[in-house]
């Protein structure tokens, strides 16, 4: 089955977003400079990254493709410091988090055949992970900037019994982890029954058979969950320290 997406269907498919706009006028919202630069933003970029991934397969380089997967934990992890508010090595902690949790997955479906080390399974199965991860980090820095602010008197009074900062700081980062997570957890609590997600329904409008196309559903399920847990499992251990100083005072 082929879908028919030429130019013309693009541009009568963009009265969609002149509705929202229209919406967002209407309502004094003050959001269309920012639609519009979301849109060109999203035009420019994907056509780039269609030709540059058109090059990447082709090649078929494990190099190229190793390159390509690096970037794009990169750029995750870029975004997810941007959303740190000021933590420590916000970079730093959202690289190593994401590297590491995507790394662990891939090598698990890797080691186990689930996809093969080429450039048309790896990059878009790198991407999907790493950008879960770095939505559940950034939950994660903005609910420790939030806890370590509002429970300040509780983790005064922990440390003044003698806690050390692991133990003073462990009720914040069970509760970050835990939200951290709850999106996906969320999303995999209703997937088939409210939303058919991208991969899934990718391949049916492929012609690809539905209960195959399940299959590779559960198998995005599990590789998510995983990646967003150990990813905000590192990125908190990492981040919560820098609420202290160096006398292990509260800031």
């Amino acid at each position: 089955m082929n879908l028919a997406v030429n130019n013309q269907g693009l541009v009568l498919a963009f009265v969609l977003v002149l509705i929202t706009m229209g919406i967002a006028y209407k309502e004094k919202l003050q959001v269309n400079k920012e639609i519009i630069i979301s849109v060109i933003r999203a035009i420019v970029q994907l056509f780039l990254v269609g030709y540059l991934l058109k090059y990447v397969f082709r090649a078929n380089n494990n190099i190229l493709t190793i390159a390509l997967a690096l970037i794009i934990i990169f750029n995750a992890s870029y975004n997810a410091m941007k959303r740190s508010q000021g933590i420590e090595h916000g970079f730093r902690n959202s690289f190593l988090a994401i590297f590491i949790s995507t790394g662990v997955t891939l090598t698990v479906l890797v080691g186990i055949g689930t996809i093969k080390m080429i450039p048309s399974q790896l990059v878009p199965i790198t991407g999907m992970i790493a950008s879960n991860a770095m939505v559940a980090i950034g939950i994660c820095y903005r609910n420790l900037n939030q806890a370590f602010r509002d429970q300040r008197q509780q983790l005064l009074e922990r440390l003044a019994l003698g806690a050390d900062l692991k133990d003073a700081s462990l009720p914040i980062l069970q509760e970050t982890i835990k939200i951290g997570i709850q999106p996906t957890i969320d999303s995999a609590k209703t997937v088939g029954i409210v939303s058919l997600p991208g991969m899934m329904s990718g391949l049916i409008f492929a012609g690809v058979d539905p209960v195959r196309a399940i299959k590779y559903q559960i198998l995005v399920t599990f590789m998510l969950l995983s990646t967003t847990g150990i990813a905000s499992f590192i990125a908190c251990y990492l981040s919560y320290r820098s609420f202290y100083n160096e006398r292990k005072q509260l800031l």
